[in-house]
């Protein structure tokens, strides 16, 4: 049964309150992997991007493949909080705000590879078209403007449709609160909303006009992105069907990692009535959809590269399938393509552990497939003497294994300190949990 309207406030507004000591535990190690990020990042600056493997002729390497990774498991807060709601999906109501949350930090993750692989991040701003004496502009040719613009906007957008979200929300926990400065706090932050129906008219429609700004960004800023790619003259990258192929490879890992948090959350917070096994089959659904449509990208790639018969492209796949990083074209098929087949099957999308298996190989998947498409395409010159190798450092992976600190401590934070499943949204929602 639908829990009453004024428990339902109750509940939902503290249960970061109630879970301190849950969350605590889960802070810890957080904090020391962003101490490790810390670490990694001061040791990069003093030393130079000589401490990574990157080198002549891969000069892209961990820092461009995270940064496409984390940039798309960012695309599913976008997809569910926007998308589902022009498409009058109610059903998201429950997970919106927790994938929503997932997508800035996720952004805030990404936007630190660009940066760092800059090796002089203290000059980032001339990628801004700022006022200044000489009137330089920026270099619009160069994939590393475009990333600015694009993640910038994306995490712009993304901030301002969270916290719009969060108005009403934060309403509630300034009436539910007793302390003087949270009052305060609370009050300030959700602009004095009183829920008056004008005030609500209002949000109605500025939350509609957001979705309507923020869903192009789900196809337009992976677009970019692989544009970074697609743009260059190299073999296994100068390819069309990379803009789309990356939009869906974003949405469907960011998927898999809203599917992770969901089960993750669900059972310690116990909120299995409001974050129903409906929920999660919907999102394995999705997952599924995206996944087929990855591995259709995938089909169409292999035959276009044998039915071009462009010598160095042939090449190319042939050396992904056999050279020395095989296993990770076939970690990347057997994650992203065999596993996911196993959600045809009703039962395994209703199971919880099988389906967050199913999601952490899957995220595994796409990571591989971001570092088989950096790596081995730039291991493959047109000139022998081009061809190289690499092998990343212990501090490419410690900065890797830093940002899930990042990533994790700023969640636990929204969890802690705000509500992360929607208040107001799951009270007016019209189906039944």
């Amino acid at each position: 049964m639908r829990p009453e309207m004024h428990d339902l406030s109750e509940r939902l507004s503290e249960l970061g309150v109630t879970k301190s000591a849950l969350l605590f535990k889960l802070f810890l190690p957080m904090l020391f992997l962003l101490m490790v990020l810390l670490v990694a990042i001061t040791y990069l600056l003093l030393k130079g991007t000589v401490v990574w493997g990157v080198n002549i002729p891969v000069a892209w390497g961990f820092a461009i493949i995270n940064f496409v990774w984390w940039v798309g498991i960012g695309h599913a807060g976008t997809f569910i909080s926007a998308v589902l709601l022009l498409a009058r999906q109610e059903w998201r109501s429950s997970i919106n705000r927790l994938a929503e949350s997932m997508t800035l930090f996720a952004v805030a993750c990404a936007g630190l590879f660009p940066l760092l692989h800059m090796g002089r991040p203290w000059l980032a701003y001339w990628l801004l078209p700022y006022p200044n004496d000489m009137t330089l502009i920026p270099q619009y040719r160069s994939p590393l403007v475009w990333d600015a613009f694009a993640v910038t906007t994306y995490l712009t957008v993304s901030v301002i449709f969270w916290y719009v979200g969060l108005i009403p929300d934060l309403a509630i926990a300034r009436e539910k609160t007793n302390s003087k400065a949270k009052q305060i706090i609370f009050g300030i932050l959700s602009l004095g909303f009183s829920g008056e129906a004008r005030e609500w008219l209002i949000f109605k429609k500025a939350s509609l006009l957001l979705a309507l700004v923020a869903t192009p960004l789900v196809v337009s800023v992976h677009t970019v992105v692989s544009l970074d790619f697609a743009s260059a003259g190299v073999s296994g990258w100068h390819s069309p069907i990379f803009p789309p192929f990356f939009v869906i490879g974003a949405i469907y890992s960011g998927f898999a990692m809203v599917i992770c948090l969901l089960i993750l959350l669900r059972h310690r917070f116990r909120v299995e009535d409001i974050i129903t096994e409906r929920h999660i089959e919907k999102s394995a659904k999705l997952m599924l959809m995206s996944g087929t449509l990855v591995t259709f990208f995938y089909i169409t790639e292999f035959f276009m590269v044998w039915y071009g018969e462009e010598y160095y492209e042939v090449v190319n796949l042939v050396h992904k399938a056999t050279g020395e990083k095989a296993w990770a074209f076939w970690s990347m098929l057997f994650c992203n393509s065999v596993v996911i087949q196993l959600l045809w099957v009703p039962k395994f999308r209703r199971n919880e552990k099988m389906l967050f298996i199913i999601s952490i190989l899957v995220l595994i998947g796409m990571w591989m497939e971001r570092y088989m498409i950096v790596i081995t395409s730039l291991m493959d010159a047109y000139l022998p003497s081009g061809v190289g190798n690499y092998s990343p450092t212990v501090w490419d992976w410690l900065l890797f294994l830093g940002t899930f600190g990042l990533f994790g401590l700023g969640m636990l934070l929204v969890i802690r300190f705000l509500p992360f499943i929607p208040i107001t949204e799951v009270k007016e929602c019209k189906e039944d949990f």
